[in-house]
């Protein structure tokens, strides 16, 4: 009975930590395409929205048509132009028609919305002859479209904050000029050997500080036993307890900051390198990051690797295959510590055999939940990312398990 209440305690636990990182990763999403699908409620039978009601600088506003009319509606092909009239919104709500002839990408006219469905509009061939300045836009469908009476839809671009511009000074650039330079020397400039030598460099370089992390990890790991020991000798003294933990740590060479620090360095650059592989694929609309030597590429990423195109999401071949190395990962992390915590058991004294035996349960339990949940979660969220992303997150994983072997080969043994 009590294992069986552990074991719905550790899959609500579970389940908890599965919704927490959802929902962090909605807010996060929220952050960077802020007001997302307005839910302005607009009476017209076709209604035009933009995705975002604001626009962070340097990103391209997107649009959506949607038709809840039993008929067709028909659009021009106003090309270069956008489907859609563009204005300038002034002060005192003053408007100034905006016009252009040039586009980052080809222009690719939509020329009807049939009944019932909706057409996004990806204004990103006009990021910068367009929406290149700050401000607040209208937009609307032309009027010689049918159904004119749709109403015109607003959003603002707005310049991005300090973080965000040493961000991308010193992380975006950096790497996606690297993933520039390294796919110029692959054939056909391909994105994914250029994303997997990528990765490889920047964890070699982020070796030694995760190498510092895990190898602090590992002491912790090892003192572990002595210091449950401890806090049951000393539970009633936490002055004891504090000086005995502090004294234990020193004879051991532990620094509890050994395993935190390396980390928080490598976090940017890891998250850089993601927003790099997953924004940074069109070239065409990166010229914002992209130094002066790469300006004028006369090539583009050639995007298809393994019969994938990485600039989609793959649901058929990358979140399983995530989901199997994902999962592996963790047997082989939670296997190593499993051996760590066999000589803890050896050594427990009678007394707290019984305590030791229900917290190795216990721990037990929430290992697989994690083990089978956790890849689960990963491949979920890999059906909603570029193919890019999921090979970047494959060749990172394959990195860190070989990492992890090689910092604990003497516990494989």
């Amino acid at each position: 009975m009590s294992s069986t209440k552990t074991r719905a305690g550790s899959i609500f636990h579970f389940i908890l930590i599965f919704l927490l990182v959802y929902l962090t990763t909605q807010m996060g999403m929220k952050y960077f395409f802020p007001d997302r699908y307005s839910d302005e409620k607009v009476q017209a039978a076709v209604t035009l929205k933009a995705v975002d009601k604001t626009v962070k600088g340097q990103h391209h506003p997107i649009l959506v048509i949607k038709n809840t009319t039993e008929n067709d509606i028909t659009l021009a092909d106003r090309c270069p132009m956008p489907p859609v009239d563009v204005w300038k919104v002034g002060d005192g709500d003053v408007l100034t028609a905006l016009t252009t002839e040039e586009t980052a990408l080809p222009c690719e006219a939509i020329t009807s919305v049939k009944a019932g469905e909706s057409v996004q509009v990806d204004l990103g061939p006009w990021k910068y002859s367009l929406f290149g300045n700050y401000g607040t836009y209208e937009v609307a469908l032309p009027t010689e479209t049918e159904n004119s009476e749709v109403l015109p839809a607003r959003f603002d671009i707005y310049e991005v904050g300090m973080m965000t511009q040493l961000f991308r000074t010193f992380i975006t650039k950096p790497l996606l000029n690297g993933l520039i330079f390294v796919a110029s020397m692959t054939p056909g400039y391909n994105l994914g050997i250029a994303i997997i030598i990528l990765t490889i460099i920047v964890k070699l370089i982020l070796f030694m500080p995760t190498q510092h992390a895990m190898e602090g990890q590992r002491k912790m790991q090892e003192v572990q036993p002595k210091m449950d020991a401890m806090k049951a000798k000393f539970k009633d003294n936490p002055k004891k307890m504090q000086e005995e933990t502090m004294k234990l740590w020193k004879e051991n060479k532990v620094n509890p900051m050994q395993s935190c620090l390396p980390m928080l360095i490598q976090f940017p650059i890891l998250i850089g390198l993601f927003f790099t592989i997953r924004d940074g694929s069109i070239l065409a609309l990166s010229e914002h990051l992209i130094y002066t030597p790469y300006q004028n590429l006369p090539w583009d990423f050639g995007t298809v690797f393994l019969g994938m195109d990485l600039t989609m999401p793959n649901v058929t071949v990358m979140p399983i295959l995530l989901v199997v190395m994902q999962f592996f990962q963790m047997k082989l992390s939670f296997a190593i510590n499993k051996k760590k915590s066999a000589s803890a058991k050896a050594t427990a004294d009678k007394q707290d055999k019984k305590k030791s035996d229900e917290k190795a349960s216990q721990q037990e339990i929430q290992q697989k939940v994690m083990m089978y949940g956790l890849p689960l979660m990963i491949g979920f969220f890999a059906l909603q990312f570029p193919a890019a992303v999921s090979l970047y997150w494959a060749a990172s994983t394959v990195f860190a398990v070989g990492q992890q072997v090689y910092v604990n080969r003497k516990d494989l043994k």
